[in-house]
């Protein structure tokens, strides 16, 4: 059983690669994409998006970690491939499966999905372009629309010489509405000879044991599922029988508190002060979910945008440790503006 963590845009970038995979049970990453238009990238651009490349292709947990290329032209991104492989990932994969507007209209993601033709040439052209042991793999959606040409794309890329494919059981149409369509996936699994992974609206352990069934794959790609549940990836493992955490009880709550005291404090190193509170809030919005903790301190930080409050209510001491659904938030006046806080974070507030 393989557990691969999703690439998204905006979302899953390489500080919650760091994070999630401290918490463990992912066997491999793939970056957020890489866009590639009509020219040949510098090196920075690659590590600025992905800085495992500076430590071996692995995060500091040691996961390896594929980096993603998206485009329309096969010839620059052939290049751009051939060029990252010296950098030395665990593996190029190509996105057609990105649903943004911005990126469709400009020619990326699963608007390629209406040409299988040019999504054959593109996964052909970066399979020459990087050595042959290095794996090319794909994702893909459904389809762009509708799921006319869902076979004739997933051909297209196992035909050009793709080592693995992703599918997410949904159209671009379709966005992250649920359901995914995991029945579909079993489809493109019986067409094709290469290995295909399952993707799409897995939340729980349980939503992942159907996936499993209905694609008929061994392998899955966890995306906002494991950003809203840390440990889901255990979760999973312990429900088909294997192993959680190193034989303990899969991980909750408990781990986390350190752990988003070290992604507050990786944020602040490449993310604009102005943004970073966003970016906290982004994770505690899927994280409550999950946790009724986690529900408590976005409350807590719900009006708090100056990083430097931010960082004194996460640095207090037993704070995060002790928020719990019942905790009481106490109004506490910051700068002027009145905030509510966990009564733990009083006296280092002041």
């Amino acid at each position: 059983m393989r557990i691969l963590l999703a690439p998204m845009e905006g979302l899953l970038d390489h500080t919650l690669r760091d994070v999630l995979t401290r918490v463990g049970g992912v066997d491999l990453c793939v970056s957020e994409f890489i866009r590639v238009t009509d020219q040949l990238l510098p090196n920075r651009v690659f590590t600025r998006i992905v800085p495992e490349l500076r430590q071996g292709g692995r995060t500091a947990a040691g996961t390896p970690v594929r980096a993603q290329l998206l485009g329309s032209d096969p010839a620059c991104l052939a290049d751009n491939a051939a060029r990252l492989a010296a950098l030395g990932p665990a593996g190029i994969d190509l996105n057609f499966g990105c649903p943004a507007p911005t990126v469709n209209r400009h020619r990326g993601g699963a608007v390629l999905l209406d040409e299988p033709q040019l999504v054959h040439a593109i996964v052909a052209a970066v399979r020459r372009a990087v050595p042959a042991s290095m794996p090319v793999s794909a994702k893909m959606r459904l389809g762009h629309r509708d799921e006319t040409l869902m076979l004739d794309n997933a051909h297209a890329i196992a035909s050009a010489g793709a080592s693995e494919l992703v599918v997410h059981g949904r159209t671009k149409l379709h966005g992250y509405r649920p359901p995914a369509y995991w029945d579909r996936i079993a489809r493109i699994r019986e067409a094709v000879a290469i290995p295909v992974v399952a993707n799409g609206e897995v939340w729980t352990a349980d939503d992942a044991l159907r996936c499993l069934a209905e694609s008929g794959c061994d392998a899955l790609m966890l995306g906002r599922g494991i950003v809203a549940d840390p440990g889901l990836a255990w979760a999973v493992r312990a429900a088909l029988g294997g192993p959680a955490a190193e034989g303990a009880a899969v991980p909750g709550w408990e781990v986390l508190p350190p752990l988003l005291l070290h992604f507050w404090q990786r944020t602040a190193t490449h993310v604009a002060p102005r943004h970073r509170s966003g970016r906290l809030k982004q994770w505690l919005n899927l994280l409550r979910r999950r946790f009724p903790q986690a529900q408590a301190l976005f409350d807590a930080l719900r009006t708090v945008n100056d990083p430097q409050q931010i960082d004194v209510l996460l640095s207090a001491p037993d704070f995060l440790r002790g928020l719990d659904h019942q905790a009481q938030l106490v109004p506490l006046v910051l700068d002027g503006d009145v905030v509510a806080v966990h009564g733990a974070a009083e006296a280092a507030l002041g």
